[in-house]
């Protein structure tokens, strides 16, 4: 394929870094819970500007460990309707009951006068999602509605690493956040996660829910029910190369947008989502939403198979409300998550992609939309 959807880079000098490390881990046998996943913990709590950041085995352990310390059995959690399966499923795994919430197809994010609405009397908080690496410019706003219906604020960070908003980075405006590791994220150990919070309390928990419960490492004696979600010493060797590059992956997928901004900005093929003013965006993905009457499904054929062109998976396709392993909890409709879901594309951005692929990309696009407009 000419221009690949997305694209996992690793460097020789990085890959070099990275085996020898392993081989140290398997010369030593500390393969989990050892001194890279202790480095990859303490560097990432300093970058987002928190105090304490715990590595887990997946971006999904690191959102159901944080909502079972913070107690949700029985309770409703709220959760955006356009956001990935695993942000509603960890709700129930933890014993919540998700109530689905629309967007706002401007940012992407939770809309502040839906979510006013869905706030009722068995409501224990809200998971907010950072959607394509863009942190709503209304955070604060849903942090004020939050705190005056006194819920607390969860972020899932899956998307974000390196994005901010006003100066303050995605993960530290709620009670705590995750962030995932996986191959398609901006930074990818392969698998993992990570949460990080200010709460002592979490923190601690959140230590003995990933390593089966148990009150320590060296005991048998498990106070919690927790299960195997430790981060494996490789996984956090990969990772901590890769947030050794982030920023320089994040300043490349934003030049690469700055080029798509460029030939797009005005409106005419697709419309891109507005980065506002005062934001950090990491491009995570690069979110175009399209004209009424377009196929979305021919337009991605079209470029695949005649410009070898991969567009990325939307940011979603289905809203979790009309999933039918959410059926039960589907209560009404939601109108902007749905439109949103059906009328966006995301173009490819990678930190190896170039300007003249970028470039391509914009030609393709407007050649394949004269063909199914």
């Amino acid at each position: 394929m000419r221009v690949p959807p997305a694209s996992v880079y690793f460097p020789a000098e990085d890959r070099e870094t990275i085996l020898q490390q392993i081989d140290e881990c398997l010369a030593t046998g500390q393969l989990t819970l050892g001194k890279y996943g202790k480095e990859l913990e303490d560097r990432f709590a300093a970058y987002i500007g928190v105090e304490h950041a715990v590595a887990v085995s997946s971006g999904t352990s690191a959102i159901e460990i944080p909502l079972r310390v913070l107690g949700v059995e029985g309770k409703e959690v709220l959760v955006p309707a356009n956001t990935f399966f695993a942000t509603a499923a960890a709700v129930l795994h933890a014993g919540g009951r998700p109530r689905f919430v629309d967007c706002d197809p401007a940012t992407m994010s939770i809309d502040p006068d839906d979510l006013r609405r869905a706030i009722g009397p068995e409501t224990a908080g809200l998971v907010i999602v950072h959607i394509a690496g863009l942190v709503t410019p209304a955070i604060n706003e849903i942090k004020r509605i939050c705190d005056g219906a006194g819920i607390w604020l969860f972020e899932d960070a899956a998307h974000a690493h390196g994005s901010a908003h006003a100066g303050r980075n995605a993960g530290a405006f709620g009670v705590a956040a995750s962030f995932s590791f996986y191959p398609t994220k901006v930074m990818a150990g392969g698998e993992g996660g990570i949460i990080v919070t200010n709460d002592d309390r979490i923190a601690e928990e959140a230590r003995i829910y990933r390593d089966q419960g148990k009150a320590g490492f060296l005991t048998n004696f498990h106070t919690r029910l927790g299960a195997n979600w430790r981060l494996s010493e490789p996984h956090a060797v990969i990772a901590l190369s890769q947030f050794g590059r982030l920023d320089q992956f994040i300043t490349h997928r934003q030049r690469l947008a700055d080029i798509y901004n460029a030939a797009l900005g005005g409106g005419d093929l697709v419309t891109p989502l507005v980065v506002p003013e005062g934001a950090r965006m990491n491009y995570y993905k690069y979110v175009a939403h399209l004209p009424d009457g377009v196929d979305r499904v021919a337009l991605k054929q079209t470029l695949r198979n005649q410009f070898e062109v991969g567009l990325s998976g939307e940011v979603y396709d289905t809203p979790l409300h009309q999933q039918p392993v959410f059926a039960e909890w589907a209560d009404r409709p939601l109108p902007g998550a749905e439109r949103l879901c059906d009328r966006h594309i995301c173009l490819p951005v990678s930190a190896v992609m170039t300007d003249e692929q970028a470039e391509y990309v914009v030609d393709s696009l407007r050649a394949a939309m004269q063909q199914v407009q």
